[in-house]
């Protein structure tokens, strides 16, 4: 259960950001509507966060988790923060001359994620302004993810998961601070970005020095890029840069697409991700992290049965969160998307626009999920070169679906390709593992899998017949006014989860006995701590 209480423990404080995420991107929605100005900050927006996943949260963590923590199993802790540090130092070096070139290239940049922009220097101009402010988070966030690495790796999942929220309530606050003196609500929101990476540094480092850790940077940056651990960081970092990458390069690749579909679809396209992000950040995320440190220090002490249990387990758990949320997510698209965005300059045409690409995204979920689940089982073994593999193969598939698409579909046909890679990539990561021996999805799991689909689907089901019971009756219920659109959204997500946990009861899908004794041991020994 060590597994269950980290992914519980990353994913009840991600959760809590996604939820302040909804607040942010409703005010966002209010603020910016689905037009010129939000398709230009969300540009810019996404080009750090691009590289975020692909250098920090991606390739550098990936690389960088399981040798910390297998020096952290092996040898000294001081050595082991050592390598922390030098790995920090050489990160920040590295990030801070990309991060002045590229705001030197920016205009050139911002042309190639959205030439969609150059037949209007306005939206071009405008894009490049806000992408020079928020650029700097690549740096600051960064950091952070590597001090969220340091503490994932001594078993601290809490502080981590809930440094994203600084950048929610932060992005809240410029609306009311920094909007009014810019010279667009964009402009204002854009600095929020920046300084909000900065705040999450100094919150990580708080967590760090509770636990006695203090990272000094080096400042001898070529002396340490001849360093033996550093250069193996790197070789496992080269290829991890694509393969760990991907679905944010997915992303750009829908952005640079969809920039050539019209005004608006970048927008809609990016509240309908922010959807899919939810689930796929809370329990993705979360059973990657989780996973990834665990998987390390099995395989080097090379307790295999242990570490296949676990992959059983992350692949299981990943299944059960995923699949019934991308069947809610299809019923309930419209009106998810009507009662959190549908205000001030977003209007009933958006909320059609971006509930058609909640759907298309919303199928790809469990895939993606699950992709993130088997992952670390490469990454654990020092082995980066085949997600890359993998990676070339979906981002291949993505793009030639995605220009197949996106002329009779729009972008609605860009989310589908997108759908389609994460299946691809799903079916490459189940064959490989198998093929090489280091896990394979045996039959009890497999049997496990298709009972959590049919307690989903009858899920679905229920609350689909339930919305036209309620249309029977009194209309069509998103006419209504916010608060009892709210009060029948919160009946039918009640209905869905009842008949989902009913089902899963009758089939035998979850085990209730399994899951009361451990939240009862976990009371317990809080209990005991507490009274201590």
């Amino acid at each position: 259960m060590n597994l269950f209480k980290s992914i519980a423990t990353f994913g009840g404080f991600t959760l809590l950001s996604r939820i302040t995420g909804f607040f942010r991107d409703i005010i966002l929605a209010n603020y910016l509507g689905a037009g010129l100005i939000s398709d230009a900050f969300f540009v810019a927006f996404k080009l750090p966060n691009l590289f975020r996943s692909l250098f920090a949260e991606g390739a550098f963590t990936s690389a960088f988790v399981p040798i910390l923590s297998q020096k952290l199993a092996t040898q000294s802790r001081q050595d082991a923060l050592d390598f922390a540090a030098k790995s920090i130092s050489v990160l920040a070096f590295v990030l801070s001359i990309f991060v002045i070139l590229i705001e030197f290239f920016m205009p050139f940049v911002v042309e190639l994620l959205a030439p969609g922009f150059a037949d209007d220097s306005g939206k071009i101009e405008l894009a490049t302004t806000l992408s020079r402010i928020t650029f700097p988070f690549l740096l600051f966030i960064s950091i952070v993810s590597f001090q969220s690495g340091i503490l994932n790796s001594l078993g601290k999942f809490a502080a981590p998961a809930a440094a994203p929220v600084i950048l929610n309530i932060m992005m809240i606050i410029s609306v009311f601070i920094f909007v009014p003196f810019g010279e667009t609500p964009a402009h204002g929101i854009a600095f929020g970005v920046s300084i909000a990476g900065l705040l999450e540094i100094l919150w990580l480092m708080y967590f760090l020095h509770r636990q006695q850790v203090w990272i000094k940077p080096d400042f001898h940056i070529f002396q340490l890029l001849k360093n033996s651990d550093i250069k193996t960081l790197f070789k496992r970092i080269a290829p991890g840069v694509l393969g760990a990458g991907v679905y944010q390069i997915n992303m750009v690749v829908d952005t640079i697409l969809v920039s050539l579909v019209g005004t608006g679809a970048i927008s809609w396209l990016y509240y309908a991700n922010r959807l899919q992000q939810l689930p796929l950040g809370v329990v993705g995320a979360a059973i990657s992290v989780a996973v990834l440190p665990l998987l390390s220090r099995h395989l080097k002490a090379e307790n295999h049965q242990e570490a296949c249990q676990i992959q059983n387990k992350a692949f299981e758990y990943g299944a059960l969160l995923s699949i019934p949320a991308a069947v809610a997510l299809i019923v309930l698209a419209e009106p998810t998307v009507n009662i959190l965005f549908q205000h001030g300059k977003f209007g009933a045409l958006q909320t059609a626009m971006t509930a058609q690409a909640v759907i298309a995204y919303a199928i790809g979920l469990p895939a993606y999920v699950l992709v993130k689940a088997l992952t670390p089982n490469f990454f654990a073994r020092g082995d980066t070169k085949t997600p890359v593999k993998y990676s070339v193969v979906v981002l291949l598939t993505n793009l030639s679906f995605a220009v197949i698409l996106m002329k009779p579909l729009g972008h609605i046909g860009i989310a589908t390709a997108t759908t389609i890679a994460a299946f691809v990539s799903l079916w490459q990561y189940l064959k490989g593992l198998k093929k090489r021996g280091f896990w394979s999805c045996a039959y009890p799991l497999k049997k496990q899998i298709i009972k959590i689909t049919f307690c989903s689907v009858f899920m679905g089901t229920i609350i689909y017949l339930s919305q036209h019971l309620i249309n029977s009756f009194i209309g069509n219920w998103l006419y209504l006014n916010l608060y009892s659109k709210i009060g029948i959204y919160a009946l039918l997500c009640i209905l869905g989860l009842a008949a989902f946990l009913i089902i899963a009861k009758l089939t035998d899908t979850i085990n209730y006995t399994e899951l009361f004794r451990y939240l009862s041991q976990r009371r317990n020994s809080h209990v005991q701590k507490n009274s201590k």
